[in-house]
């Protein structure tokens, strides 16, 4: 479970200036337009690319580095009916490769075996004394490595001496030195920003076959299901081919006709038409991954290939055991190490990296995920060891900003090997030298890292009033899915909440339903994983959560899930100066127009923003025309949060004064009917289109505008496609094609403008600036 404690600094966006046209062609709300913009997706192009994979153009295969001789060797081979050995790896990510490159070159017509390296005895990669054994075995004449072998120096040269061709695949660092092969390919070998170049191993496996398949005039869109597993089990970042692979794979693994995976769907109790990235990163995953942690991942190939009903229900079954038994050893061997912690404070408070070497028992297979469950625990880089006779074999992960094979590199003096990732490693010494071990990297932290451990934070993405959730809105902001690397979940926050009802649910009695209501008084239930025994602020506090569709017992509705809590801050959000600035409330007043007239006498110097319900012989200006003063009077409710800080920032004022009264049209249809208005005084005046000047005349947002003027026009009864030169033609009298979409999106935008101006009505007056 994610932290939750007072240390964590909460981090709120600054709300960035989009153009009209860019929310209104998207047709999304403003909550996805803000985090297309903060991804660094600003142009209409590739936002539709990344959003929808249809829009998207992959990129040739044949841009990665060493692919084309690698093909050509494999098209020899297969043409002369040479022995081809795969050489894959335990994880999710090896097994898929090696499955992929094992059923497509068989389906070529190849002959083709393949090897994976038992975690418990062999560990990751190639060693020559394995592979020794499956050259006298198999006598292959071309081995294809999958999600390694970057860093198999000597098996590579053991094979090359006896006449057998390398082909690499892998994603791995690479070392200064390469191996030589006969042909490597990995993306590591592209530029950073190439969208080739985030791809894990079985995408790199993929890519081979998409160019060895073409060759052969085949399709090659059946394999993709393989392909969203090791993404997603991999964490690969999830930008250029890699998201777009997995959006394609996704559709083909709800529907796979692998008879292994749909058996594993049955025994998980899922719903193959619902599988997401959640369910592979937290069901499907941890199954297959449990295979090559406990026992022989070499099975998989069979899991995923196999056409025998009652071999895949077997093989489903097997993994179905390991991964309890996983949870089991993970469940005491965390249990074990936080008595080791509790037993030994220092370890925690002395030490920049927790370091913990456990009896024999501690199954290397799972201590990295222990250590992934540590790192939440205590937010510092986690490194497990397990004694194996005289020695200590483990994994090591990390947190955002600590380089963990950094670190351990430093320390390489003392080190048996050493491997890995900034995030994630593997290490093995002799045990009687790991409190040395110990102390050398935490000498050395200063020198890499810096002074102390990065301080923890969690990033938000939007303030949310609970009466903006609904499940338009869901549907809405999960356009952005799949989420993962690089494309994290939006994180929401509600400030000032205060606890109604707080119930203990879950079979095992470890989770709570409550019951919370925000500063505007809307209630709403959330769910709270694993919290038993965490108390909650006993006065109003903050939450950030997530946002799902649940469809417990068939009926789909919004589901929250806490993830993080604070004591509640009269922190403004859009006031970068709020201690200078003086915030005056009288949005409950019963005659505010009387308490607006005292107001202007006493404060004559004082800005007056008010749109389409102008309080009648008082000067008031709209948004575009504001300047710079002391004061400034809010009359009307504003449409958005970024329609409101664009006015505080253009104003700059040091006292501001909140009415509340809402401007004029706010229904579907009076909105409608205002903009069409505003499009005939233009045609009668010969003025030009402007969506700000549109907005502020009726009180809305621009993007609002842009996509009712479109509504206006799909909707059959005008034709607007002329309108930069003033003219509106009657339409056909029909809606178009695009007309129902339109429709959706603009009734989603109008009800975000009105949730935002309700709780700009209710909410305590420090929360909205």
């Amino acid at each position: 479970m994610p932290m939750r404690n007072s240390a964590i600094t909460w981090v709120f966006p600054e709300l960035l200036d989009i153009p009209s046209s860019f929310q209104s062609t998207l047709g999304y709300s403003s909550v996805v337009s803000q985090a297309l913009f903060r991804r660094g997706l600003t142009s209409t192009k590739s936002a539709q690319g990344f959003l929808d994979p249809d829009f998207f153009q992959p990129t040739p295969a044949a841009q990665l580095p060493g692919l084309k001789l690698a093909a050509e060797r494999l098209e020899s081979a297969l043409s002369l009916n040479e022995i081809i050995l795969v050489w894959g790896d335990f994880d999710v990510d090896g097994q898929t490769s090696t499955s992929l490159l094992v059923s497509a070159l068989r389906d070529l017509g190849g002959d083709v075996h393949h090897y994976i390296p038992n975690r418990a005895r062999e560990s990751h990669g190639m060693s020559t004394s394995s592979l020794s054994s499956q050259i006298e075995i198999f006598r292959p004449s071309l081995i294809l490595t999958c999600d390694t072998g970057i860093d198999a120096f000597e098996p590579i040269e053991h094979a090359r001496n006896q006449g057998i061709d390398v082909i690499i695949t892998d994603h791995h660092q690479l070392p200064q030195v390469l191996p030589n092969a006969y042909a490597i390919i990995n993306p590591n070998m592209l530029p950073s920003e190439h969208p080739l170049s985030t791809l894990p191993g079985v995408g790199v496996a993929f890519k081979l076959i998409e160019h060895l398949y073409n060759l052969y005039g085949k399709n090659v869109d059946h394999l993709l299901d393989l392909v969203a597993l090791g993404i997603v089990a991999d964490v690969a970042p999830l930008y250029g081919d890699t998201r777009y692979l997995l959006q394609r794979g996704l559709p083909i693994l709800r529907n796979t006709s692998r008879l292994g995976l749909r058996q594993l769907y049955i025994n998980a109790k899922l719903d193959g038409a619902s599988i997401s990235e959640d369910q592979i990163g937290f069901v499907i995953g941890p199954r297959l991954n449990a295979l090559g942690r406990l026992a022989d991942a070499n099975s998989c190939v069979d899991f995923f290939t196999t056409n025998d009903q009652s071999h895949a229900a077997n093989l489903a079954a097997e993994l179905e055991n390991l991964n309890l038994k996983r949870r089991e050893l993970t469940e005491v061997i965390f249990q074990d190490a936080i008595a080791k912690v509790e037993t030994n404070p220092d370890l925690v408070e002395d030490y920049p990296i927790l370091v913990l070497l456990g009896p024999p028992n501690w199954n290397p297979g799972v201590i990295g995920i222990v250590a992934s469950r540590l790192v939440d625990r205590f937010h510092k880089p986690v490194i497990m060891l397990t004694e194996e006779g005289d020695n200590a074999r483990g994994s090591a992960r990390s947190i955002p900003g600590v380089p963990i094979s950094d670190l351990i590199a430093s320390a390489s003096d003392i080190l048996i090997n050493h491997g890995g990732h900034p995030m994630a490693a593997g290490v093995k010494l002799h045990s009687d030298r790991v409190s040395e071990f110990r102390r050398t990297i935490a000498h050395n932290f200063k020198g890499i890292v810096g002074e102390s451990l990065p301080s923890p934070q969690v990033q938000i993405d939007t303030l949310l009033p609970f009466q903006s959730i609904s499940i338009d809105f869901i549907n809405d902001f999960h356009r952005l899915s799949p989420f993962g690397s690089g494309n994290p979940k939006l994180l929401f926050a509600s400030r000032g909440v205060k606890l109604i009802t707080d119930k203990i649910i879950g079979k095992d009695r470890n989770h709570r339903k409550l019951t919370l209501e925000d500063s505007a008084g809307t209630k709403q239930d959330v769910l709270w994983w694993n919290s038993v025994g965490i108390d909650l602020p006993e006065s109003v506090f903050d939450i950030a959560y997530s946002l799902v569709l649940s469809n417990y017992n068939r009926k789909s509705q919004p589901q929250l899930t806490l993830q993080h809590f604070r004591n509640s801050k009269d922190t403004p959000i859009l006031l970068k100066d709020s201690k200078e600035i003086k915030i005056l409330d009288f949005r409950k007043q019963t005659d505010p127009l009387t308490e607006l007239g005292r107001l202007v006498i006493e404060n004559p110097s004082s800005i007056i923003w008010a749109e389409c319900n102008t309080p009648s012989g008082i000067n008031c200006l709209p948004r575009e025309d504001l300047v710079k003063s002391p004061t400034l009077i809010i009359w009307t409710t504003p449409p958005s949060p970024s329609v409101l800080k664009n006015v505080l920032d253009s104003v700059s004022p040091k006292s501001v004064f909140l009415f509340a009264e809402d401007p004029m049209p706010q229904t579907n249809r009076s909105v409608l009917q205002a903009i069409l208005g505003l499009l005939k005084h233009l045609r009668d005046t010969g003025k030009p289109y402007d969506p700000v000047l549109f907005a502020q005349s009726i009180g809305q947002t621009p993007a609002l505008i842009e996509l009712g003027i479109t509504w206006l026009h799909e909707h059959g009864d005008h034709d607007l496609s002329h309108l930069k030169s003033n003219q509106i033609i009657s339409g056909g009298g029909s809606p178009l094609p695009g007309f129902a979409a339109i429709d959706y999106k603009f009734n989603l935008l109008l009800h975000e403008i009105s949730s935002y101006r309700y709780y700009y009505k209710h909410a305590k007056k420090e929360y909205l600036l």
